[in-house]
């Protein structure tokens, strides 16, 4: 195994041995560890010291089911704290299968607005090639994707950014491909794409032709547990064939979550939005029934997925709007916008996926603006405008580009919903407590995936839990943000969750299938510890950025604004918060 630094400063790379202290961490684990170790945590984001680390799973590269993972780490530029963020890709299965465990971008060119991109073959071992870029930025990203396939072949994958990146935009992704070479898997949060940028550098191409593949150690130990996984994956309500998952997407939720009044709508001023039916993951299934003449399923986001949870949205012709309609992206720009019109968030999608711009923090981004007044809550016509000036770059662009905190504080607002600088997801904290811990106390800013307490307190995984009680939820959120640290480190997709938690051979298969590939003997005990681990370096860092337990809060009208139709508060004491990392 290697790790592998590009040095975008004189466009050199070394190729090194993983080193002994990082033999067992990948994924997260690894990209946290090293901008902990590696980066001054008072850096600049958009600067020299800062790094950009990605790192495929342990299990990711191998027949693990849902395992095509890839990490990407830094110092955020929206959050001034640690960032990672992941996405499921044949560019994380490439990386493993090339027996790189991280690939580290370091420094960044002395002139200003030079873009290069980056070719990986393998020859023996990583070779790198250096590319000019230039000529493919200010240009959306459907347009120059295809343009890497006709230079360097089908069997590549792609890593790149968009012109929000370029931008320089807090509100900026790193883009895969698809399983269609499309550009539409994000690791989306916290401007990673801008730090991408600031190193001038435009694409990473892999092409692991001949490649040794991931060896793993204990081959009998492994398959036991692949087969655990697949078996609680295919046989679970929400994740197996023509479940909730592939039939209606992750989608599904809205309905759900509106129903829970829960959902937040027009700015997080309500939990409840009139038009959700219109936009439910039910509404798009229906929708594409009418328009394609049959059932259409949903599909995989990367190889070896087989929950298979991204859907298409079809056009009154039978032509692709866009691919995939997420439900956090389902909701920012459409119950959090007051928009219901399906077609229309299609088309505010997949623009997005088109300027690589993140579609949470976009959606409510554009939510404060209009309680601002910039446009009318249900201005779908004017919403899209506006994705055009932030994907352009136009003054009023730039502001709301910057992201959602940025953009109260520009036009004066009071209900901005942000937890460290970063927006938060499609969860109403109010009536859903568990999660409002988890975004108040993650090292990552407001972010459901950190501790997705939702199963138990929506779905009922593991049990259902009252949604509204605050009791006893800060070590509910606690053991989710430790056990999701581990699941982003092992290769797998969040959504295994749902299945391993209420499906106890499930969650050992998970730990059968590491422990096969490292030939280690980790119990769930150790899973948790080593989540544990990784939240304690991430706190550390952010601590030392500046970030201490006085940013683990709610804004204050979530505090002081009863949130209809259950009219509460989000009354989590203080001291709760507080506890969720004080007794790690």
């Amino acid at each position: 195994m290697y790790f592998l630094r590009i040095n975008m400063s004189d466009r050199t790379y070394e190729l090194t041995e993983l080193p002994p202290e990082y033999q067992h961490l990948a994924g997260r684990g690894l990209t946290s560890t090293l901008i902990a170790n590696e980066v001054p945590p008072l850096a600049h984001a958009l600067g020299p010291n800062n790094k950009l680390v990605f790192s495929a799973g342990f299990t990711t590269g191998t027949s693990a089911p849902t395992s095509s993972r890839v990490s990407v780490g830094t110092k955020s530029p929206l959050t001034g704290g640690i960032k990672e963020a992941n996405a499921g890709s044949s560019w994380a299965k490439d990386l493993a299968e090339m027996n790189i465990r991280a690939l580290i971008v370091e420094g960044m060119p002395a002139e200003k607005d030079k873009y290069w991109g980056v070719y990986v073959t393998w020859d023996g071992k990583p070779k790198v090639e250096f590319f000019e870029a230039n000529q493919y930025t200010g240009k959306v990203l459907p347009e120059v994707y295809p343009t890497m396939y006709e230079k360097f072949g089908e069997d590549i994958s792609v890593c790149g950014i968009g012109m929000a990146a370029e931008h320089g935009y807090g509100n900026s992704g790193v883009v895969f491909n698809d399983m269609k070479n499309r550009p539409t898997r994000y690791a989306g949060r916290g401007g990673v794409g801008a730090v991408m940028a600031a190193k001038g550098l435009k694409f990473i191409i892999l092409d692991g032709t001949g490649a040794p593949g991931v060896s793993i150690v204990d081959k009998a130990l492994f398959e036991e547990g692949r087969k655990k996984m697949i078996d609680a994956l295919r046989t679970h309500a929400i994740t197996k064939p023509k479940g909730a998952l592939n039939s209606y997407g992750t989608a599904v939720l809205i309905n759900i979550l509106n129903e829970a009044g829960g959902l937040p709508t027009r700015n997080f001023s309500s939990g409840r939005f009139e038009g959700a039916p219109k936009i439910a993951g039910e509404a798009i299934f229906e929708s594409n029934k009418t328009r394609m003449g049959k059932d259409v399923y949903n599909h995989a986001c990367s190889p070896g997925c087989i929950i298979q949870c991204s859907n298409t949205i079809y056009d009154k012709n039978g032509k692709e709007i866009t691919s995939c309609l997420e439900y956090e992206s389902d909701w920012s720009m459409g119950a959090d916008c007051g928009i219901d019109k399906l077609d229309d968030l299609a088309e505010m999608n997949a623009l997005c996926n088109a300027y690589g711009l993140d579609t949470i923090e976009t959606g409510t981004t554009l939510a404060v603006a209009m309680e601002a007044g910039v446009i009318p809550f249900g201005d779908s016509k004017g919403a899209i405008k506006l994705i055009h000036e932030m994907g352009k770059g136009t003054p009023t662009g730039r502001i709301l580009g910057a992201g959602t905190a940025t953009t109260g504080r520009v036009y004066g607002m009071t209900r901005v919903p942000v937890v460290k600088g970063q927006s938060m997801p499609a969860y109403e904290p109010r009536a859903v407590k568990g999660i409002g811990i988890t975004y108040a106390t993650s090292t990552m800013g407001a972010d459901h995936t950190a501790g997705y307490t939702i199963a138990p307190e929506i779905l009922g995984v593991m049990g259902k839990q009252d949604p509204l009680s605050p009791e006893g939820k800060a070590a509910l959120s606690r053991a989710f943000q430790a056990t999701t640290a581990f699941i982003d480190s092992s290769g797998h997709c969040l959504f295994i969750a749902f299945a391993i938690l209420d499906i106890a051979s499930g969650y050992q298969g998970m730990i059968d299938e590491t422990n096969g590939v490292l030939g280690t003997n980790w119990t769930a005990d150790d899973i948790l510890k080593f989540g544990t681990d990784i939240l304690k370096i991430e706190r550390k860092f952010n601590e030392a950025a500046g970030i201490g337990k006085e940013a683990d809060r709610m804004p204050e009208f979530m505090k002081t604004e009863p949130l209809p139709p259950h009219n509460g508060v989000f009354d989590v004491p203080d001291s709760a918060l507080d506890s969720v990392f004080g007794e790690m």
